[in-house]
């Protein structure tokens, strides 16, 4: 789309951020990063060309700085948010001050100097445990937790602000998995791969739930997927977007098996049953859109990493797992 020029992305310097921000320079947007930069400010320096990159260091919940730093921008990406349950849980009201009381803002302030497009990134968690043998994005939403409950009031929140000048748009995403300039080891393939290779057991919790998978590339490709799309064919929809479902256990077994590695798979109980089957034929159906990478290349590109040396001390290091660096930051 020729109108969609300036990007501005919440949540740049994580986990999808790292990965998005590049390519969207590559394709020629310019693009605005705000964040806190909580694992650190190097994750955009494999970037040779960062000539369209403006990269603000700063508080989502600040809206003064979101009123000085939006304009100009021609859609808005949202990503940042205390991610997963157990992150939230740490600190339920500071969880909330970030995920939900300073969504309402956001939008409104986007809104109001002229974003074209808002792209939210919410999760498949809002649908909680279900039966149904494929879940759609048709099926009432049960979120069983404070951080999916406020995933799903601000989809809503998003959609009553659509207009015919501010398209709104909501991913509800899998669990992702791959590598990243800023790397997560405390998502279920990456947890699996690292503990293969570095520890030589894989500890299974449960095993019998079901994950819905996306690797890191699919999820990029969503994103600049969506920047393309025309505006009426995307305006308040919603959509899932995974590509495979798989049992926790079925994933280790294929960790052991892609890495071809004397891998010892032991199980042990767990308390966290959640289990779905997640469809994402919506998307593929509406728009065209068709995840294109495996769990296997995620696995694959984990060991090139680990291999080259890019991933320093995986095991101990907090920055590769949210939970640990929330409770050791202390963020207010």
């Amino acid at each position: 789309m020729s109108d969609i020029k300036t990007i501005y992305i919440t949540g740049g310097g994580g986990y999808v951020g790292s990965a998005l921000v590049p390519a969207l320079l590559k394709k020629g947007y310019e693009v605005r990063v705000l964040d806190l930069f909580m694992y650190g400010e190097d994750v955009f320096d494999t970037i040779e060309d960062r000539s369209g990159l403006t990269v603000i260091k700063g508080d989502l919940r600040d809206a003064s700085l979101l009123e000085k730093t939006i304009p100009g921008s021609d859609a808005v990406i949202h990503l940042a948010c205390i991610s997963n349950d157990p992150s939230y849980e740490l600190d339920p009201s500071l969880a909330k001050s970030i995920n939900y009381d300073a969504f309402m803002p956001l939008v409104d302030i986007s809104k109001a100097v002229g974003v074209k497009r808002f792209i939210y990134a919410s999760s498949s968690s809002v649908y909680g445990i279900k039966d149904d043998p494929e879940v759609t994005e048709d099926l009432p939403l049960e979120p069983l937790t404070d951080y999916s409950k406020y995933k799903a009031l601000c989809e809503e929140y998003l959609n009553g602000q659509a207009s015919d000048t501010f398209i709104a748009t909501t991913i509800r995403p899998s669990t992702v998995c791959g590598y990243a300039p800023r790397l997560r080891l405390d998502l279920t393939v990456n947890i699996l791969t690292n503990h293969a290779i570095n520890n030589g057991v894989i500890t299974v919790f449960g095993g019998q739930q079901k994950r819905p998978n996306l690797h890191i590339k699919d999820m990029v490709d969503v994103y600049l997927f969506m920047l393309g799309q025309p505006a009426d064919k995307i305006q308040q929809k919603i959509y899932n977007v995974g590509y495979e479902n798989f049992k926790v256990m079925e994933i280790a077994e294929k960790v052991k098996a892609t890495l071809d590695a004397d891998v010892e798979i032991k199980v042990t109980p767990t308390d966290d049953n959640r289990s779905y089957h997640v469809n994402s034929d919506k998307i593929k159906n509406e728009l065209g859109f068709v995840p294109k990478y495996t769990i296997e290349d995620a696995i694959m590109e984990l060991k090139e990493a680990f291999d080259k040396g890019l991933i320093p001390d995986p095991m101990d290091d907090i920055k590769y797992f949210n939970i640990k660096l929330m409770q050791d930051i202390k963020l207010k």
